[in-house]
Formats: structure tokens, C-alpha cells, sequence
């Protein structure tokens, strides 16, 4: 039960990032694609703002395909952290904790989530037990 445990928190977090990821780096689910979302990252101070992006997108995007499959699961909780990590430190934190407030909370919470299971490991219903006997 623990495995299954592991794939439905797999699999919501990482079809999410996947879906963030693919706004930033396509334009896709009502996301604005590098152009747009490189403008919103030098108005914070990110720049270059198009790179800044691909960045962001690369990371959410690569980082939630890995952590949904179950593979490379320490590397994918890793690239999904540093992802909430600037987001915590360039749009979140000067709001306080509260998401209510466009605070920290729900990426924190993302970020401790992406933390653990790379610490435990994506279960046995994961490629990383296919292809790695863990």
C-alpha cells in the first residue's frame, strides 16, 4: 500500500509540474510560453528573462516527467526543490507564509513533498524499481 501511496503523490505533484513547465516553455494550459513569462521574470529581477524561463520550465517540466514516472526519483525531487526554491525566494517570501497572501505555503509544501519522496523513494510502482531494483 505504501508503493501506491507513493504513485498517487507521484503522480498528482508530478503531472502539476509538468503542466507549469509546459506554460512556460510552449505556451500551453493558458501558460504565456519564454516570451511572456521572460517578461515577468525581469519585472522580479530575473535576468536574462527568457532564459530565466526556459530555466524554470526545464526544471518543472523535466523534474515533474521524472518524479510522475517514478525514475531518477532522488534527481527529479531535486530539479521540482530547486524549482520551489526560487520560487519561494523571488515571488513568495517577502509575503509572509500564508498562500491566502500569495505567500510561501503551497511551494514550500511542494518543495518538502518533492524532498521526501526523493528521500524514501518512488516505491515499487515506479521505473526506478523496474530498472534499478530499488
Amino acid at each position: 500500500m505504501v508503493s501506491v501511496g507513493l504513485l498517487m503523490i507521484r503522480l498528482v505533484i508530478g503531472v502539476a509540474f509538468i503542466g507549469h513547465g509546459a506554460q512556460k516553455l510552449f505556451g500551453w494550459f493558458g501558460g504565456y510560453g519564454p516570451k511572456g513569462t521572460g517578461s515577468y521574470m525581469e519585472s522580479i529581477g530575473m535576468k536574462p528573462g527568457v532564459a530565466m524561463a526556459v530555466l524554470a520550465g526545464l526544471l518543472e517540466f523535466g523534474g515533474g516527467l521524472l518524479f510522475a514516472a517514478g525514475l531518477f526519483t532522488p534527481l527529479a525531487g531535486g530539479l521540482i526543490a530547486a524549482a520551489m526554491l526560487g520560487a519561494i525566494v523571488k515571488v513568495h517570501g517577502k509575503n509572509g507564509f500564508w498562500a491566502t497572501a500569495n505567500g510561501y505555503e503551497f511551494p514550500l509544501t511542494l518543495l518538502v513533498v518533492a524532498v521526501a519522496v526523493a528521500l524514501t523513494g518512488a516505491g515499487s510502482l515506479s521505473l526506478d524499481a523496474l530498472f534499478f531494483k530499488i
